[in-house]
């Protein structure tokens, strides 16, 4: 998994001994080989783990120091033959004064220790009484153990052999400042953050927690790791409960249950080819003219990571969880139709001109143009809705048609393309027989026509059907369905519009309700060619192209990360071992990579759109891309798998 970027990091909240660190050891050495035996490259520990943190006055007490020192050989001697560095939590004195230190460790070494830099001494809190800031540092080495190593606030660990591979710690209340370190450290190279914390319990304290490390590690573009004393620390004022989290861009990983009364151990698998695609586009990151240079310590993590053990969404554009769902879907048809909106307002409330075919885009297109409607408090009837039947029609889709646009009050006009494209096919040549791509261009080219003509005529303008997933793909007819005055629906893929019109009619009562399900249970098909004997759909679009939920993931995968085809392809297996072969998804990621590239000739020229979420393929916007690309290299790169 190292050559696909991944690594494993763990966060442990171990059973305490307060104030006896000879015992704390023993539970800290058998957290660091759990972790271990789990492939874990570097773990971390709450903040003065070896000794605890609710040791008051005892931290001025000779016996307490020299038994951290102790417990702190006693780790470093049974942890030597591990290849995992651990990041351990203990009082140092140093300068003539007492700091509150994370102690990197790795095979017996210490590598560094960072000292806290923001003391809290407020409510609570009062660490000034024992504790310094690293701001008062006179010096920037120590010797602990027979061992000199750098001590400052201003140290990462980067791996030998690869960069990207870099990490830093931070103490507690460092990243409740204003500007924690962590700022500085990522734009240092640091891809993961470790902070080891004391954090007390208070009604509401946890979302809050939550959210400030959430943030920092979207701020930070890294992975940020953290972990909190458990319960067994001193419970006279306060009580703490142990938190481990781990997030990533800020997504959250992985959590544990706080309260437990024996040690818990979370790890989880980050994606630092992620973290460094995410940080070079997004050009403001580095744009900080106080950037100080931190002291790189080389280290070689061993990234032992054989078998990955996370999970990927089978619909990333699509929330899992329903709450979330309803929301996103909300918000996302609000924009659609307050952009229309916009643009209506812009052109003097111009009358909207749509195709509708009975399927799930146009449907939604229709939908959106209802809502803009409202918000404008403008009739129904300007909305001049036409079915256009043709050689594939079938009665299912010309009967929902024709049903939805009179449910919601739109002016309908039926004009069949069947007279107008055969004469055209006769004009150019083309057989009877003929059932090429000239033939299913033909159809979606009249009725573009159609609809330009219609909306010259109406002094309106034409509403764009087609969706992102068929734009990523070239699934569309240049300068045919490819073509409109506004695409409403540019930026939502194919996924996700089957659950915007589920969201719609969810929302219907009676006959509108009716119409919308038996649309969502319609096959998705441009209907070009003829239908059964029976009147059925023949031409099923996702038989020809490929499944829409394994597209969707490669387009998500591909330009929203920036991830390579061998490593899409590895997810995607993983992700869809239960539904698709491993050759399935080759196949059709082959199909993805060859008509994404050699179809941006149709996205460079594509209409006006508005955008909705992460990914959008506007060559006014998201996606600068030749048209003549050569793609060898991407399917070499898949077939190297």
């Amino acid at each position: 998994m190292k050559e696909y970027g991944f690594i494993k990091v763990g966060a442990t909240s171990p059973r305490l001994y307060l104030a006896n660190p000879l015992k704390n050891a023993k539970e800290l050495i058998n957290q660091i080989k759990k972790a271990n035996e789990q492939d874990t490259a570097i773990i971390v520990t709450p903040e003065l783990s070896i000794t605890g943190y609710t040791c008051g006055d005892l931290f001025f007490q000779e016996r307490l120091l020299t038994d951290a020192k102790l417990a702190l050989q006693e780790i470093l001697e049974e942890t030597k033959t591990l290849d995992i560095i651990s990041i351990l939590g203990m009082p140092i004195r140093h300068d003539n004064q007492l700091l509150n230190c994370a102690i990197v460790i790795h095979q017996g070494k210490i590598l560094g220790i960072v000292p806290k830099t923001y003391i809290p001494n407020y409510q609570e809190f009062y660490e000034a009484r024992w504790f310094n800031s690293s701001n008062n540092l006179q010096t920037q080495e120590i010797t602990l153990l027979n061992q000199t190593v750098p001590i400052s606030k201003n140290l990462i660990f980067q791996d030998t052999k690869e960069e990207k591979y870099t990490f830093a710690v931070e103490i507690c209340e460092d990243l409740w400042t204003v500007n924690p370190p962590s700022n500085n450290h990522a734009l240092n190279g640091a891809t993961i953050i470790f902070n080891l914390s004391s954090s007390n319990e208070l009604i509401g304290k946890h979302e809050y927690r939550k959210s400030i490390i959430q943030t920092q590690s979207a701020k930070t573009i890294s992975a940020y790791i953290y972990t909190s004393s458990g319960i067994m620390e001193s419970t006279s004022d306060i009580l703490f409960g142990g938190t481990t989290l781990i997030y990533e861009d800020g997504t959250l990983l992985k959590e544990n249950n706080r309260f437990e009364l024996e040690s818990t151990l979370t790890t989880a698998d980050i994606d630092v080819d992620k973290l460094e695609h995410d940080r070079i586009k997004n050009k403001s990151f580095m744009k900080n003219l106080e950037i100080t240079n931190d002291k790189i310590i080389k280290v070689n993590i061993k990234n032992k990571l054989k078998e990955l053990n996370r999970t990927y969404d089978e619909y990333p554009f699509v929330p899992g969880n329903i709450k979330k769902r309803d929301k996103r879907c909300e918000e996302i048809l609000n924009v659609q139709a307050t952009a229309l909106a916009r643009r209506l307002i812009h052109l003097n409330n111009s009358k909207c001109v749509i195709g509708i075919s009975g399927g799930l885009d146009s449907t939604l297109a229709f939908l959106v143009i209802i809502d803009a409607y409202k918000k404008l408090n403008k009739s129904t009837k300007d909305i001049i809705a036409i079915t256009m039947p043709g050689f594939g029609t079938t009665d299912r889709t010309y009967q929902n048609a024709i049903n939805l646009v009179r449910e919601y009050g739109a002016t309908l006009k039926e004009i069949s393309i069947k007279e107008a494209t055969t004469v055209h096919m006769k004009d150019i040549g083309l057989k009877e027989n003929d059932r090429s791509v000239a033939y299913e261009n033909a159809q979606a080219r009249e009725r573009t026509q159609i609809l330009m003509d219609v909306a010259n005529k109406e002094e309106g303008f034409v509403i764009g059907t087609g969706d992102l997933s068929e734009l990523a793909l070239g699934w569309c007819t240049y300068n045919g369905d490819h073509m409109s005055m506004y695409a409403v629906n540019a930026s939502i893929p194919k996924t996700l519009v089957r659950y915007l019109v589920a969201w719609f009619k969810d929302k219907e009562t009676g006959r509108k309700k009716e119409i919308l399900q038996d649309i969502l249970a319609t096959p998705i098909s441009p209907e070009l060619l003829p239908p059964t004997e029976s009147g059925k759909i023949l031409q099923k679009t996702e038989s020809a192209i490929g499944p829409y939920v394994l597209h969707d993931f490669f387009l998500y995968h591909f330009l929203r990360l920036g991830e390579s085809p061998k490593k899409i392809y590895m997810l995607a297996c993983l992700t869809f071992k239960d539904s698709f072969s491993k050759e399935e998804i080759k196949k059709w990621l082959k199909v993805f990579i060859t008509r994404f590239f050699t179809q941006q000739f149709k996205r460079n020229c594509m209409p006006d759109g508005i955008k909705v979420g992460s990914v959008s393929l506007s060559p006014r916007g998201d996606l600068r891309m030749p048209s003549d690309a050569d793609l060898e290299a991407w399917l070499k790169d898949l077939e190297e798998q």
